[in-house]
């Protein structure tokens, strides 16, 4: 790229920076009734803003300032998501690298390799480098979660959420990354079917979303957060979130995965390959299904590898130990079993059928194990086939008729599904007493018939394990004690701190003997501390309400003014975050509700996900060495360059490309609307308040309107095409004669006030020039002086107008025209149009002829009518013949100043019947010579 001349954007940014920080002009007051709250998600502390960064926050900034502008006070607040495994990964890789290039080949030292300094250098430099972008934030409200001032009160609210009843400490099968030394919750795992919802553990593995080492399962005493409790809320109230995206809802309810069915019981028989005397049988086991009414067609029932009767078998059955411990592959494309010699009587049939264990079958989905349907499940068609399994129909495609003597007669045509299952619902065959009833109707008889059965909602989520294996998160506040077991410390003692880091493998708490070794709070004897800290989403599902009162110390926020400025109103930031940070966010503000300390139970209102930055279409990443410095950026054209190049190039939703032209466009558009304001003499501006004063003054209308509604909904690239197009079109103006003043300088005034959200220090420079009185970030926003509800067909209309006489110009090769006449169509061509629009006759024809004056028109009236007829599907309405006179009779300075020609508009009653005969609603005749 090569740098630009211009004004001094370095200069300019740096000026009014410091006299907004000056002035306050961001700060939010602790008095102010409901603010409108807008917060781009806070980021992790990597020490560097990418581009993702930059578009994230210019989105939520210049919503904010146009809020501010339209009179709201606004909170808009920063912080840093300073906590977790990346930071203390990143400080022992920088000092591995230090120690690298050291000729001494000392060990790093522990300052060296310390995360809290690493995390507070990286906080420093993304600061400095937020401010250099002009991001309006209200710095005050600033809040870091790696401080004791913030996670004092992630510790307190566990403790409440602990007398709650919603935490709990287990055993657990959780995902291990041997890299990270850590547990990963299953949504921190990517690439793999994990099964323990939020916690991890389940038996298909994938890799460690931060290093992509594969997971491994671990078995761990775990603290959790009892999720699940929440989960039918979480689930059911997405359906009241209006202003979330669609799949960002959806993603959620297939998290949640909320799944109603039915609760039955299997009897189990047999040795499992045991001596008949020394086993008993194993009794009843629980399955799980959604599909009761195929409960006729189980042709056989699998156990987990990690089913208690599994590892039961695998300890006398040396088929199944090596199934359990060396062939099981729940990864595989192909579900694998064992036959053991256990049978399971079928409650509905009485009949045995054979027992396997199985690799599809996961120990925590269900309940570890499931009733096999080959013919009516894809999976366990698979399975059946490779184990010899039969396979029998039980359910047959509904064939319409509600005739059910027919179908008990056997009138109904049963599916082969010898070669593949048949997963519909439908009718039920070979059921007994319940064939012949649809799949609703037999599942409800089913389960109120079957001894034992019950209505069950089964959900994927699981229960949320906070519990990580490493130093940099927040102390988890219990104390281990031998006679009174965990032990909450007392509040009076928090923030429980972290002790000084000790650099080691696995988890450095546990290396600090001096903070492990404590006295117990209810007995006074030995204990030890808990060395697990807490998972860092902990940290990020309330942040949003330590901003409300990030100074208050007797409580993680003040609840009345958190129940007046809450819920956040916009929330931007990546669709990453669409299941973890948002879901716990949303579970965690219902349970502060239900605490009676919030009167909210949904922390977003609004939610945006914007796209991502590419280049060359791939994702910027450092591994790609395709990134994009923000602050190169910056030097060379300017923050408000990025700015307004971010935010044109795409809706915030969508990806878009990196473009060097484009930001060079973006920058060159800066410094001509510089230009035009500075060149601009209210002296020199002496033209009357003519036709062409009416046409600027309602484009600057037009373009208020449109740029308005644009801003509301966050559509910021075409709010800033209308605001370019005003400014070109007060160029055109100024050169076409000498301009009207005020109509002149009050669009100078619109588009600057429209920039000034996107480009604020430019806008701030030009408003300035314009001896405006205060800042421009404290202006009222412009409005329109005149309905402009009609003018998109007026502007319509002039741009094809112009459109055609570029193509007749073209077309006929004329290279020097003279005088150019538009004529509107007659008034009777109108109403033909909007008879036919509003008519549902099958043939339109007559409508329109049956109307006296059209029919007067004789053949051009039945030639226009048969027009109308065969172009209905598009037809769309058109401005009345004097307003069409009018918007193009204004417009046609446009045409003179391109074209250099005299321009003449006329109805069509004053034109040649010939010129008026070729004119449409829309569509006016034209004429060059």
């Amino acid at each position: 790229m090569q740098e630009q001349r211009g004004f001094d954007h370095a200069e300019v940014e740096q000026r009014w920076q410091a006299r907004w920080a000056d002035a306050g002009v961001y700060r939010t007051p602790d008095d102010v009734e409901d603010p409108t709250y807008v917060l781009g998600m806070f980021p992790y502390t990597s020490g560097e803003l990418h581009m993702g960064h930059v578009r994230n926050y210019t989105i939520t900034d210049a919503y904010a300032r146009f809020e501010r502008m339209r009179g709201e006070e606004v909170l808009h607040p920063m912080g840093w998501d300073a906590f977790g495994l990346p930071a203390e990964n990143a400080a022992i890789e920088s000092a591995e690298r230090s120690s690298a290039e050291n000729a001494s080949g000392d060990e790093p030292r522990a300052s060296d390799t310390n995360p809290r300094d690493w995390t507070l250098d990286c906080i420093e430099r993304m600061r400095e480098q937020m401010q250099a972008m002009g991001f309006g934030y209200d710095w005050e409200r600033e809040i870091a979660t790696c401080t004791p001032e913030y996670y004092r009160w992630n510790q307190w609210l566990f403790e409440r959420f602990f007398e709650a009843g919603l935490v709990e400490r287990k055993a657990s099968e959780v995902n291990w990354c041997p890299s990270c030394e850590t547990v990963l919750a299953d949504e921190q795992v990517e690439g793999g079917e994990t099964t323990e919802g939020s916690h991890g553990g389940g038996e298909a593995a994938g890799v460690c979303w931060r290093c992509d080492t594969p997971v491994e399962p671990r078995e761990l005493d775990q603290w959790f957060l009892k999720i699940t409790e929440y989960a039918d809320e979480l689930e059911a109230a997405l359906s009241d979130l209006d202003g979330w995206p669609d799949n960002v809802r959806q993603m959620q309810r297939n998290w949640i995965g909320r799944q109603p069915g039915a609760r039955l019981e299997f009897e189990i028989h047999g040795t499992g390959r045991r001596t008949a005397d020394t086993v008993e049988d194993h009794g009843p086991v629980e399955v799980f299904t959604t599909r009761i009414d195929t409960v006729h067609g189980v042709t056989f029932f699998a156990l987990a590898p990690g089913h208690a009767i599994s590892r039961e078998l695998a300890e006398e059955d040396e088929d199944v130990r090596r199934f359990v411990e060396e062939v099981a592959d729940p990864e595989g494309d192909t579900p694998q079993g064992v036959r053991t010699d256990l049978t399971a009587r079928n409650p509905v049939t009485g009949d045995e059928v054979p027992v396997f264990v199985a690799d599809f079958v996961l120990s925590d989905v269900g309940t570890g194990a499931l009733m096999g349907v080959p013919g009516h499940d894809e999976r366990d068609h698979a399975f059946a086939e490779a184990q010899g399994v039969d396979i029998v129909p039980v359910i047959a495609p509904a064939d319409g008729r509600a005739d059910e003597r027919a179908r008990s007669a056997g009138d109904i045509e049963i599916p082969d599904v010898s070669d593949e299952a048949y997963t519909e619902d439908g009718v039920l065959v070979n059921s007994g007493q319940y064939s012949g009833m649809e799949s609703d109707a037999a599942r409800e008889r089913l389960i109120a018939d079957v001894k034992g059965a019950e209505e069950h909602v089964q959900y994927r989520l699981r229960d949320w394990g906070i519990s990580r294996q490493r130093y940099w998160g927040t102390p988890i506040p219990v104390v281990h004690c031998p006679e009174c077991g965990p032990v909450l410390v007392p509040e009076e003692d928090l923030p429980v701190e972290l002790p000084e880091f000790v650099p080691t493998t696995g988890n450095p708490i546990a290396a600090v003997d001096e903070f492990v070794r404590t006295t117990c709070p209810e007995c006074g004897g030995e204990a030890e501390r808990e060395t697990d800290t807490m998972d860092t989403f902990m940290d990020s599902s309330w942040y949003f309400l330590r901003y409300v009162s990030p100074d208050a110390t007797d409580a993680p926020y003040d609840v009345e003014r958190a129940n007046d400025w809450m819920p956040v109103d916009r929330y931007v930031g990546g669709i990453e975050h669409a299941v973890m940070h948002l879901l716990y966010s949303r579970f965690v503000t219902k349970v502060l509700a239900d605490l009676d300390l919030l009167d909210h139970r949904e922390p977003f209102s609004n939610l945006v996900t914007q796209g991502m930055v590419l280049a060359d279409g791939e994702k910027m990443s450092k591994s790609k060495g395709n990134g994009i410095s923000p602050l190169e950026i910056v030097e060379r054209y300017g923050a408000d360059t990025a700015r307004l190049f971010t935010l044109q190039a795409a809706q915030p939703e969508r990806d878009f490309d990196w473009s060097d032209k484009g930001v060079q466009s973006a920058h060159a558009f800066l410094q001509r609307l510089a230009e035009l304001v500075e060149a601009f003499d209210p002296a020199e501006a002496t033209g009357e308040r003519d036709e062409v004063a009416a046409y600027v003054a309602r484009e600057i209308d037009a373009t208020v309107a449109a740029a308005t509604e644009d801003f509301e909904t966050l559509t910021f690239n075409t709010a800033i095409r209308e605001t370019r197009s005003l400014a070109g079109l007060l160029r055109r103006y100024r050169e076409h004669a000498p301009p009207h003043g005020e109509t002149f300088e009050r669009g100078l005034r619109a588009v600057v006030r429209l920039l000034a959200p996107v480009a604020p220090h430019v806008s701030e420079e030009l408003w300035r020039e314009l001896d405006a009185e205060g800042f421009v970030a404290e202006a009222p926003w412009p409005e329109p002086e005149r309905d402009t509800a009609d003018h998109e067909r007026e502007r319509r209309l002039v741009e094809n107008t112009r459109s055609d006489v570029r193509q007749i110009v073209d077309v006929a090769g004329i290279d020097d025209p003279e005088r150019i006449e538009v004529v509107v169509a007659p008034e009777w061509k109108h109403r033909a149009l909007s008879i036919a629009i509003e008519s549902d006759a099958p043939n339109v024809i007559g409508e329109i002829m049956g109307d006296e004056e059209i029919r007067a028109q004789g053949d051009a009236a039945a030639s226009y009518g048969q027009d109308l007829q065969d172009e209905r599907q598009s037809l769309t309405p058109a401005l009345a013949p004097e307003r069409e006179y009018e918007a193009l009779r204004r417009a046609a300075w446009l045409l003179e100043r391109e074209f250099d020609a005299e321009v003449r508009v006329t109805r069509a009653g004053d034109a040649s019947d010939d010129l008026a005969g070729k004119a449409h609603p829309g569509r006016p005749a034209i004429r060059i010579d």
